[in-house]
């Protein structure tokens, strides 16, 4: 028999600014930081699937990368997207689509730290 995968347990975005990647997730998110990160990233406490920010790895230079992570969205949980919504919109975050019914429940994409598309989605 094979080995197989079970599917990510564990996220990681790659920035250029840690610092403000991270404040970005804490103030527009509410997202908390975990009780230990290493010193190149930000792990948050997020649930059932880890999800951090990380310094780039040896090798990725993201200098001249307009948009990190292009063809990949992180989708995330929450418990009330509209309000989510209103509440980036406000902040001025861009939205990149507009909230809509899914299989998941409503949901909207938005641009999130070094222009990450972050999709949000509700019961």
């Amino acid at each position: 028999m094979s080995v197989a995968i079970d599917g990510p347990d564990f996220v990681a975005l790659q920035v250029r600014d840690l610092a403000a990647a991270a404040a970005f997730c804490e103030q527009h998110l509410g997202l908390r930081r975990a009780a230990f990160s290493p010193p190149h990233a930000v792990v948050f406490d997020t649930k059932p699937t880890a999800f951090a920010l990380r310094e780039p790895l040896p090798g990725v230079d993201l200098a001249d990368v307009a948009r990190p992570g292009l063809g990949v969205v992180v989708w995330f949980p929450t418990s009330d997207a509209h309000q989510l919504h209103a509440r980036l919109a406000a902040a001025g975050v861009k939205i990149i689509t507009p909230m809509t019914d899914s299989p998941f429940g409503p949901m909207f994409s938005f641009e999130g730290p070094e222009g990450y598309v972050l999709t949000a989605h509700g019961a």
